[in-house]
């Protein structure tokens, strides 16, 4: 089962991808530093840290879905 609280919502648009709003900082409509490529790599089973760019707070990713980002810590 995967906890609820290590995920967060996200968006590709125009080959970039996007969160609504930061978890950390708040701030809204944040252009994360990666492609839409790496979240199928993601899904296969390759992690990746990804630091956002708002607040360089950093996460590691463990897997997505067409809609979320799964995280190894809570992001809610």
């Amino acid at each position: 089962m995967i906890p609820f609280e290590n995920t967060w919502p996200y968006d590709v648009i125009m080959g970039d991808v996007y969160v609504q709003e930061c978890p950390f900082c708040r701030k809204e409509q944040v252009l994360l530093p990666m492609k839409p490529r790496e979240l199928v790599e993601i899904r296969e089973g390759k992690k990746k840290l990804l630091v956002f760019p708002c607040c360089h707070h950093r996460v590691t990713l463990v897997d997505t879905d067409d809609d979320y980002l799964l995280a190894d810590s809570p992001l809610r």
